[in-house]
Protein backbone atom coordinates (compact mmCIF):
# COMPACT_ATOMS: atom_id res chain seq x y z
CA UNK A 1 0.00 0.00 0.00
CA UNK A 2 2.66 2.29 0.71
CA UNK A 3 4.45 2.61 -3.53
CA UNK A 4 0.86 2.38 -5.12
CA UNK A 5 -1.16 5.12 -6.56
CA UNK A 6 -4.83 4.82 -6.35
CA UNK A 7 -6.34 5.43 -9.72
CA UNK A 8 -7.80 9.40 -8.49
CA UNK A 9 -4.00 9.80 -7.71
CA UNK A 10 -2.73 8.95 -11.05
CA UNK A 11 -5.52 10.80 -12.81
CA UNK A 12 -4.62 13.72 -10.86
CA UNK A 13 -1.08 13.49 -11.94
CA UNK A 14 -1.98 13.22 -15.53
CA UNK A 15 -4.12 16.00 -15.61
CA UNK A 16 -1.38 18.14 -13.40
CA UNK A 17 1.42 16.99 -16.25
CA UNK A 18 -0.99 17.59 -18.93
CA UNK A 19 -1.76 21.67 -17.57
CA UNK A 20 2.12 22.18 -17.22
CA UNK A 21 2.82 21.03 -20.73
CA UNK A 22 -0.17 23.34 -21.72
CA UNK A 23 1.16 26.10 -19.51
CA UNK A 24 4.72 25.83 -21.43
CA UNK A 25 3.50 25.65 -24.60
CA UNK A 26 1.29 28.95 -24.41
CA UNK A 27 3.89 30.53 -22.84
CA UNK A 28 6.16 29.33 -25.62
CA UNK A 29 3.81 30.38 -28.29
CA UNK A 30 3.26 34.02 -26.60
CA UNK A 31 7.48 34.53 -26.46
CA UNK A 32 7.13 33.23 -29.69
CA UNK A 33 4.52 35.63 -31.22
CA UNK A 34 6.12 38.81 -29.18
CA UNK A 35 9.76 37.79 -30.92
CA UNK A 36 8.24 37.84 -34.13
CA UNK A 37 6.32 41.29 -33.58
CA UNK A 38 9.96 42.59 -32.80
CA UNK A 39 10.75 41.05 -36.37
CA UNK A 40 8.29 43.00 -38.36
CA UNK A 41 8.94 46.04 -36.50
CA UNK A 42 12.36 45.94 -37.79
CA UNK A 43 10.83 45.73 -41.25
CA UNK A 44 8.89 48.61 -40.40
CA UNK A 45 11.76 50.78 -39.15
CA UNK A 46 14.19 49.75 -42.10
CA UNK A 47 11.44 51.54 -44.54
CA UNK A 48 10.51 53.93 -41.93
CA UNK A 49 14.49 55.51 -41.92
CA UNK A 50 14.65 54.98 -45.96
CA UNK A 51 11.70 57.35 -46.27
CA UNK A 52 12.88 59.56 -43.95
CA UNK A 53 16.28 59.71 -45.21
CA UNK A 54 14.47 60.49 -49.18
CA UNK A 55 12.56 63.53 -47.05
CA UNK A 56 15.16 65.14 -45.50
CA UNK A 57 17.33 64.96 -48.84
CA UNK A 58 14.06 66.54 -50.50
CA UNK A 59 13.92 69.33 -48.16
CA UNK A 60 17.77 69.99 -48.03
CA UNK A 61 16.95 70.54 -52.41
CA UNK A 62 14.14 72.72 -51.83
CA UNK A 63 15.31 74.77 -49.47
CA UNK A 64 17.65 77.10 -51.23
CA UNK A 65 15.13 77.08 -54.39
CA UNK A 66 12.15 77.69 -52.43
CA UNK A 67 12.65 80.90 -50.07
CA UNK A 68 8.94 82.07 -49.80
CA UNK A 69 8.31 78.29 -48.70
CA UNK A 70 10.99 78.70 -45.75
CA UNK A 71 8.20 78.26 -43.06
CA UNK A 72 6.57 74.85 -44.75
CA UNK A 73 10.05 73.76 -45.21
CA UNK A 74 10.99 73.97 -41.65
CA UNK A 75 7.40 72.50 -40.20
CA UNK A 76 7.84 69.17 -42.36
CA UNK A 77 11.57 69.49 -41.19
CA UNK A 78 10.34 69.48 -37.30
CA UNK A 79 7.67 66.96 -38.27
CA UNK A 80 10.48 64.53 -39.15
CA UNK A 81 12.68 65.35 -36.30
CA UNK A 82 9.69 64.51 -33.87
CA UNK A 83 9.01 61.37 -36.17
CA UNK A 84 12.78 60.18 -36.05
CA UNK A 85 12.42 60.30 -31.98
CA UNK A 86 9.15 58.57 -31.94
CA UNK A 87 11.09 55.93 -34.26
CA UNK A 88 13.68 55.76 -31.73
CA UNK A 89 11.51 54.89 -28.76
CA UNK A 90 9.14 52.24 -31.01
CA UNK A 91 12.54 50.36 -31.86
CA UNK A 92 13.84 50.17 -28.11
CA UNK A 93 10.29 48.96 -27.55
CA UNK A 94 8.20 47.40 -30.37
CA UNK A 95 4.76 46.68 -29.86
CA UNK A 96 4.76 48.84 -26.71
CA UNK A 97 1.17 50.46 -27.39
CA UNK A 98 2.13 54.02 -25.97
CA UNK A 99 5.31 53.79 -27.96
CA UNK A 100 3.67 52.80 -31.36
CA UNK A 101 1.13 55.28 -30.85
CA UNK A 102 3.42 58.03 -30.68
CA UNK A 103 5.41 57.04 -33.69
CA UNK A 104 1.43 56.53 -35.81
CA UNK A 105 1.01 60.24 -34.30
CA UNK A 106 3.87 61.29 -35.25
CA UNK A 107 3.98 59.96 -38.79
CA UNK A 108 0.43 61.76 -39.41
CA UNK A 109 1.99 64.79 -38.24
CA UNK A 110 4.41 64.31 -40.76
CA UNK A 111 1.75 63.20 -43.26
CA UNK A 112 -0.09 66.49 -42.65
CA UNK A 113 3.28 68.46 -43.28
CA UNK A 114 4.33 67.00 -46.50
CA UNK A 115 0.62 67.73 -47.66
CA UNK A 116 1.08 71.14 -47.51
CA UNK A 117 4.63 71.28 -48.86
CA UNK A 118 3.80 71.19 -52.71
CA UNK A 119 6.87 69.44 -54.25
CA UNK A 120 6.02 68.65 -57.95
CA UNK A 121 7.00 71.63 -59.72
CA UNK A 122 9.84 73.12 -57.85
CA UNK A 123 11.25 76.35 -59.84
CA UNK A 124 14.83 75.15 -61.63
CA UNK A 125 14.54 71.67 -60.11
CA UNK A 126 14.22 68.35 -61.29
CA UNK A 127 12.08 66.63 -58.21
CA UNK A 128 10.53 63.87 -59.96
CA UNK A 129 13.06 61.00 -59.45
CA UNK A 130 13.02 61.89 -55.41
CA UNK A 131 9.14 61.88 -55.96
CA UNK A 132 8.87 59.07 -57.46
CA UNK A 133 11.34 57.37 -54.73
CA UNK A 134 9.31 59.06 -51.99
CA UNK A 135 6.12 57.52 -53.80
CA UNK A 136 7.96 53.97 -53.82
CA UNK A 137 8.99 54.36 -50.43
CA UNK A 138 5.18 55.34 -48.64
CA UNK A 139 3.96 52.18 -50.93
CA UNK A 140 6.72 49.71 -48.97
CA UNK A 141 5.99 51.10 -45.99
CA UNK A 142 2.38 50.76 -46.25
CA UNK A 143 3.24 47.17 -46.88
CA UNK A 144 5.64 46.82 -43.82
CA UNK A 145 3.20 48.30 -41.74
CA UNK A 146 0.12 46.15 -42.64
CA UNK A 147 2.53 43.06 -41.69
CA UNK A 148 3.47 44.47 -38.27
CA UNK A 149 -0.29 44.99 -37.74
CA UNK A 150 -1.50 41.53 -39.09
CA UNK A 151 1.02 39.92 -36.73
CA UNK A 152 0.31 42.15 -33.55
CA UNK A 153 -3.47 41.30 -34.16
CA UNK A 154 -2.14 37.84 -34.21
CA UNK A 155 -0.46 38.06 -30.93
CA UNK A 156 -2.99 40.36 -29.47
CA UNK A 157 -6.19 37.60 -29.54
CA UNK A 158 -3.58 35.12 -28.55
CA UNK A 159 -3.40 37.13 -25.35
CA UNK A 160 -7.02 37.92 -25.09
CA UNK A 161 -7.73 34.04 -25.96
CA UNK A 162 -9.17 32.04 -22.59
CA UNK A 163 -7.49 30.34 -20.51
CA UNK A 164 -4.15 31.97 -22.14
CA UNK A 165 -4.95 35.38 -20.65
CA UNK A 166 -4.30 33.23 -17.04
CA UNK A 167 -0.68 33.06 -18.12
CA UNK A 168 -0.74 35.99 -19.36
CA UNK A 169 -1.74 38.08 -16.26
CA UNK A 170 0.54 35.87 -14.55
CA UNK A 171 4.04 36.06 -16.70
CA UNK A 172 3.25 39.69 -17.61
CA UNK A 173 2.48 40.11 -21.45
CA UNK A 174 0.73 42.62 -22.55
CA UNK A 175 -1.35 43.58 -25.61
CA UNK A 176 0.74 45.53 -28.37
CA UNK A 177 -0.14 49.06 -30.33
CA UNK A 178 -1.19 48.89 -33.50
CA UNK A 179 0.53 50.97 -35.91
Amino acid sequence: MGGELSAAQIALWAGAAALLFWAVGAYNRLVRMRGEIVRQFASVDAQFRERQALLLQLLDMLLPAMPHATERIDALRAACQQAEAACARARARPGTVGAITSLRLADDIVAEARARLPVQSAPGLDVAPLNAQLAASDVTLAFARRQFNETVADYNHAVRQFPTVLLVRLFGFRVAGVL
